[in-house]
């Protein structure tokens, strides 16, 4: 597998804290969305390390095809 599954066509709000680092799914294949699971070790596809600059409310990509990995920039709706 080389390209990303959609794992679905809008983005995932989540709640992020300053400082935190969270591993968003890239693969498309975590039963965890948009974070990883460890699926993707099936696959050549890893997952993208983001570290809230700052705590508040965040768009994780869920289509993944955004060029911004991790978040979403409307590729989505393109699809």
């Amino acid at each position: 597998m080389t390209k990303a599954k959609v794992a679905q066509k809008s983005p995932y709000k989540v709640a992020v804290q300053e400082g935190k680092k969270y591993a968003w799914c890239a693969c498309g294949l975590s039963a965890n969305q948009p974070f990883c699971d460890g699926t993707h070790k099936i696959t050549e596809i890893r997952p993208v390390i983001y570290t809230a600059s700052k705590s508040g409310d965040l768009y994780f990509c869920g289509c993944k095809q955004t060029g911004g990995a991790p978040l979403c920039d409307g590729t989505h709706n393109t699809l």
